[in-house]
């Protein structure tokens, strides 16, 4: 018996030392966990036949980052697309193919950290870096804000929102979104109280509950990596005008699977919500 109850203990201690250690690990590691920067430039616009200029530009706390206007001719508009957590811009190659074939000419940008831009990612940091990106499309190009719209994919889709919230774009389109890091983490590790440990909100919900720009919620029901419930919910937030755009595919090739659906739905959300409104 008393074999039995030293082994119980035994065991109790170690489970309680691994998950005091595994929620040590995540608090202390949680940038790896989030950002996964890549600093080599594989390709530009050009390889798809599209002209661009590379552009510099600084963040409201200086620091230097680097991105591409592709421009449209007769131009139906001004995306100002914020990119995920992974890569950097020349990983979105096919995503600026797309929105230039719909007329909307597009400045994508890396943050800190990402491809050429310096420094090193943060919350605060990436959300400064949006709004370095609306500083220089609406000052340096002379762009009025009411002709910018904003899209954030995955990660991007809170730093968008965040950005959206402080002022007063065009439209929000929100791709394959998340309702917040807490929620995503709680998801991911459901076994550890990581909503007390998060240092990071990227709270996309709160934000969008304060747009009342048009917004367009686009996310695929096979989504593996964020659920197709945060979609539903963010949608659910939002209480201005908006549209739910369904995709086919994973998380990072829904947009591409879904193909002409894809298109015909930001075709029909800027035809709809946008443009009759210019």
């Amino acid at each position: 018996m008393k074999i039995a109850l030293s082994f119980l203990k035994l065991t109790l201690f170690v489970i309680v030392g691994v998950y005091i250690s595994l929620s040590l690990m995540l608090l202390a590691f949680q940038s790896s966990f989030i950002y996964y920067p890549d600093k080599k430039v594989y390709g530009t616009p050009a390889v798809l036949g599209l002209s661009y200029d590379e552009v510099s530009f600084k963040a409201g706390d200086g620091v230097k980052l680097t991105g591409w206007f592709i421009p449209a001719g007769d131009a139906r508009g001004v995306v100002l697309f914020c990119h995920g957590n992974a890569g950097n811009i020349s990983h979105r190659l096919e995503t600026l193919h797309i929105l230039n074939r719909l007329g909307l000419s597009t400045f994508i940008f890396d943050y800190r950290g990402y491809g050429r831009s310096e420094g090193k990612p943060s919350e605060k940091g990436t959300y400064l870096d949006a709004q370095g990106a609306w500083n220089y499309l609406t000052r340096e190009r002379k762009i009025p804000q009411d002709e910018i719209i904003i899209f954030g994919r995955s990660l991007g889709a809170a730093i968008a929102s965040h950005l959206a919230k402080g002022t007063h774009p065009k439209a929000l389109i929100i791709e394959s979104g998340f309702t917040s890091m807490s929620a995503m983490a709680a998801q991911l590790y459901p076994y550890l109280p990581v909503r007390f440990l998060s240092r990071f909100k990227y709270d996309t919900r709160a934000s969008i509950s304060v747009v009342r720009s048009p917004l367009l919620i686009i996310h695929s029901r096979n989504d593996e990596i964020v659920p197709f419930s945060h979609g539903r919910k963010l949608f659910q937030a939002a209480s201005g005008p908006k549209k739910f755009l369904e995709l086919k595919g994973r998380h990072n090739d829904g947009f591409i699977v879904s193909g002409g659906e894809y298109i015909n739905g930001l075709e029909s959300f800027l035809s709809n919500y946008i443009l009759q409104n210019s």
